[in-house]
């Protein structure tokens, strides 16, 4: 069977059969396929690194790796091997290594088993740095061959399936993850330099809250009762720790919403929120410029961007976007007054599809709302936005219909939630109790009415800035699929023959 087959296609039969006899061989030789250490002196980009200074002194090192491309000629073989910092050419002669061992690597080791090799570093007549081998040792036999190198895996859905040979085939999806880590680590960073104290809450809650979603439900056998997913990073937690005498937290973790999926959204995914007391929307805007232009200049090295088709400049000055005056300015429709039959009617004629079951004016704002952001370059803030859309944000003091919200837009799209967090305890619980009335008419994504949450604020909570950004700025800015920016992204499980 070719090397250009899916490895996916390769479960038996062919060359999986043919590398078991080679499994059996090699056991039955007293070789352990599977050993539990190796020796390894250098990683092959040490080697690269000191070539020079090795190959004069005719130091012996040990390398080990994977084989990924393996060539015979005659009394010689040459192996390129790998082992995740680069790859190096190994020379294999029969006079080095003797008949029997030249005869044992040719006929049971191939492309994809990782080897352990001892010799002394050397430069082809060709001018490559390679290393002469004098001694070999199997560290761990490969029964599947890895796709070929120009065919590999083309179908999507097979390449995230076995995410670990896309990225053992495609450099660039192995650094569009080390980016991608370095993107959390720049955040944390960040944060941490301006006081920022790390903590973790809990996963598990007995009622969702932060977030208008359809949250995941459990069941929580020791104390026999349901439990959501949460469906924000520790939102009521953090500003209970306001409470607590807490003045700047943040949290990066899992966060589960059972949604829609499409190319910016997934069901479980990385999200960052911090909590800021003594600070409002306006401190928030300021240092999430900031952090964005921060996580820009180190990750990608630049603050010029081109996605989903537009130029985005995080260098420049950030727009206002008033949620009233936009949505007007795009569809006609003035959201502050206008009913639900109104923009219902103004979504069909937009031809925005949007789901029936447990519609409500505050759906209906969002729906139209999300049409009109894909209009807009950015970077800027959305501002202005309707109290009955931001059940968690305080009220603008001069236009108390509208609350002190902010979110990132960039390339059409919301990059981020912010807003001056609401303390009065007798206007979140109204509020709550507004969204549970939402809740019972059927919309599954409103609110749940929190009463602990409140008996906290009751206690106190000082002025207080919240923000929260997911993964999706990432990959946003990679200009890729959300799914894309998953190390395994959910899949269904692959029918398999029996």
């Amino acid at each position: 069977m070719s090397n250009e087959k899916q490895a996916g296609e390769i479960h038996s039969g062919g060359e999986r059969d043919d590398r078991l006899k080679k499994l059996a061989e090699l056991k039955k030789s007293g070789i352990n396929p599977f050993p539990e250490n190796s020796a390894r002196t250098h990683s092959i980009i040490q080697t690269l690194e000191n070539f020079g200074d090795l190959e004069a002194a005719k130091e012996k090192i040990i390398l080990a790796g994977r084989i990924m491309i393996k060539r015979e000629f005659g009394n010689l073989t040459f192996v390129e091997l790998y082992d995740g910092t680069g790859k190096i050419q190994l020379a294999l002669s029969k006079k080095d290594l003797g008949a029997d061992e030249f005869k044992k690597f040719a006929k049971l080791i191939d492309m994809g088993d990782f080897i352990e090799a001892s010799g002394t570093c050397f430069v082809t007549h060709k001018g490559e740095k390679s290393l002469m081998v004098a001694g070999w040792k199997i560290l761990a036999k490969a029964l599947l061959p890895l796709p070929e190198k120009w065919h590999g895996l083309k179908d999507e859905d097979e390449r995230l399936r076995l995410r670990y040979l896309d990225i053992l085939a495609n450099p660039e999806t192995k650094e569009l993850f080390i980016k991608k880590s370095k993107f959390w680590d720049t955040a944390r960073q960040f944060l941490a330099e301006r006081g920022f104290i790390e903590v973790e809450t809990p996963i598990l809650e007995t009622s969702t809250g932060g977030a208008d979603a359809r949250p995941f439900v459990t069941h929580h056998n020791a104390l026999d009762l349901d439990v959501f997913l949460r469906i924000s990073t520790g939102e009521l937690w953090q500003k209970r720790l306001m409470v607590a005498g807490f003045e700047k937290t943040f949290e990066i973790g899992r966060q589960f919403r059972n949604e829609g999926m499409d190319a910016e959204h997934l069901q479980d995914y990385t999200q960052l929120e911090f909590y800021w007391a003594y600070a409002n929307h306006e401190d928030g805007m300021e240092l999430v410029e900031e952090l964005y232009r921060e996580i820009a200049k180190k990750v990608f090295g630049t603050l010029k961007f081109k996605i989903r088709g537009f130029e985005v400049d995080l260098g420049k000055d950030w727009e206002r976007y008033d949620y009233q005056e936009t949505v007007k300015k795009y569809t006609g429709i003035d959201v502050l007054n206008c009913s639900e039959r109104d923009i219902k009617t103004k979504l069909n004629e937009l031809n925005v599809e949007f789901d029936e079951k447990g519609f409500n004016v505050t759906r209906a704002i969002d729906n139209l709302w999300k049409y009109c952001r894909k209009q807009l370059a950015g970077p800027g803030f959305l501002v202005g936005v309707p109290k009955v859309v931001s059940p968690l944000a305080k009220a603008d003091p001069e236009r108390p219909e509208l609350t002190e919200r902010f979110q990132p837009i960039i390339a059409g799209s919301e990059l981020g939630n912010g807003y001056s967090e609401l303390n009065d305890p007798l206007d979140q619980a109204a509020r709550f109790a507004a969204q549970q009335k939402l809740r019972e008419a059927g919309d599954e994504e409103a609110q749940m009415f929190d009463h602990e949450f409140v008996e906290a604020l009751e206690h106190g909570m000082p002025p207080t800035c919240g923000f929260g950004m997911s993964e999706r700025l990432f990959a946003f800015l990679a200009d890729k699929p959300a799914r894309e920016c998953q190390l395994f992204p959910l899949m269904k499980p692959k029918s398999r023959n029996t």
